[in-house]
């Protein structure tokens, strides 16, 4: 049997998403970044973006710097790194916007971002110089735009919640988790709830439109009334959205020999959760996302994550085109993060103008791409406009989708497929049970390494 064929088969014996853990993989991007590879050869920007529409692509700067590494965490970042470093990243996303518009040429910015890692770690005057590329080189109109900062609690200074306020920034993110010490403390984060205070306060007095809190559950001890009581501390200082989190356990993190949290867990903690919120008269807009009944409309350029480009400045940003989705290296393991930093300080004007690790996207993975990212939505998949698209109808072409409505996890109403309660529920089991066999072979020599 061939490796693809076998890779088939493998995918084809998975759970299906009605069976087995829902808790698979949090889906927020496609492909993943463990499908990404060097190129045989690099790719110019100028070349790669000379046929792209660049009338709404999404700007995204990566901080990959945080005061601490929880014990669930697998993304991009580096803990309390020197001075020198992160002043040496600054000054080459400075360096690596200059070139990337010069190559890109004339775009007009519809979202802006910037994540990590945690963005609130830089200094008051490297988080402004932030703004000022996304400004004066990028061409951004931040306070036109859609603009979404994430922070830490023991970082949201009032001076740098104040910057962010100035210029523009209509939604801030803070990651809290519980209000619980002990519920925090079970997975290694030091958190100090006069800080969370503090900073939720002084969002609320800046009058940001949209204060967002991350929330997590299925945390060691907790239970659906101690997470129900962090759902409405949160709540209590008045933000537009809450995101409700499961914990995952993943290799190379600190919690990675932990015994596994059992889905019966997390399930009566999620749905004790949702209920509440929604008899609050909250909208749920994901399986994670929840929007107040008072959280302002949202506005700004039209921005289909589907169809639109995203522009990524730092070590660890992706760029998605519809020929190739590229970044820096991958790693998780703090000492690989290290390295991989320490060569984007490094990096020459001359290799910013290329792309050299990423993923070619083929028909079926624009295709698949297209599909999952509607369906985890509130909006769903509309399937007229898959075929304005695509020129074929999306249950011929992804047959998976028959089978999600058939198994009661998904509807079709009105011409468009959404995921019903249970599917949203099953929302990290569907996600990567729709991946393409090139895209699950990838992520699994990756995860071999």
């Amino acid at each position: 049997m061939t490796a693809g064929v076998e890779v088939e088969a493998k995918a084809a014996e998975r759970d299906v998403p009605w069976a087995g853990s829902p808790y698979q993989s949090y889906v927020y991007a496609y492909p993943h970044k463990t499908a990404y590879r060097y190129f045989d050869r690099p790719v110019p920007l100028g070349e790669l973006w000379a046929s792209e529409v660049k009338d709404a692509p999404f700007l995204y700067v990566h901080v990959p710097f945080c005061e601490m590494r929880c014990g669930f965490c697998n993304l991009f970042t580096t803990v309390r790194p020197e001075d020198d470093v992160v002043e040496r990243y600054v000054t080459a996303v400075e360096r690596q916007a200059r070139v990337v518009r010069s190559e890109v040429g004339p775009m007009q910015v519809a979202r802006f971002a910037v994540g990590g890692g945690t963005p609130s770690y830089l200094g008051l005057g490297q988080l402004a110089r932030v703004f000022d590329l996304a400004e004066q080189v990028m061409g951004a109109d931040v306070a036109a735009i859609p603009c979404s900062v994430e922070v830490s609690p023991e970082t949201a200074s009032p001076d740098k919640l104040a910057l962010l306020a100035e210029r523009g920034v209509d939604r801030v993110s803070m990651g809290v988790q519980s209000f619980f010490p002990a519920e925090v403390e079970s997975v290694f984060r030091r958190q100090d709830n006069r800080a969370v205070d503090a900073a939720l306060r002084a969002m609320g007095r800046l009058g940001f439109p949209v204060v967002n809190v991350d929330l997590m559950y299925g945390l060691p001890g907790q239970t659906p009334a101690s997470f129900i009581q962090s759902i409405d501390q949160a709540r209590g200082y008045g933000p537009a959205e809450l995101y409700l989190y499961p914990l995952y356990v993943r290799p190379l993190t600190r919690m990675a020999s932990a015994d596994a949290v059992w889905d019966d867990e997390r399930l009566a903690c999620y749905r004790a959760g949702r209920d509440h919120l929604r008899g609050l008269g909250w909208t749920q807009v994901s399986m994670r996302m929840f929007r107040a009944p008072e959280a302002p409309s949202l506005e700004g350029p039209v921005y289909r994550c589907q169809e639109d480009g995203m522009v990524g400045l730092g070590c660890g940003a992706r760029t998605y085109t519809s020929r190739l989705h590229h970044s820096s290296a991958y790693a998780v393991g703090p000492m690989k993060v290290k390295e991989i930093i320490q060569n984007y300080n490094a990096t020459p004007d001359a290799r910013f103008a290329e792309a050299a690790y990423g993923f070619e996207m083929d028909g079926e993975d624009t295709r698949r791409r297209w599909v999952i990212l509607s369906l985890l939505s509130e909006e769903g998949l509309d399937r007229a406009a898959y075929v304005a698209r695509f020129g074929a109808e999306v249950m011929g072409e992804v047959p998976e989708l028959g089978a999600l409505v058939g198994s009661g996890l998904a509807e079709l109403e009105d011409g468009r497929l959404r995921l019903n309660d249970a599917g949203l529920e099953r929302a990290d089991a569907i996600g990567p049970w729709l991946f393409s066999a090139r895209v699950l072979a990838r992520m699994e020599e990756w995860s071999s390494r």
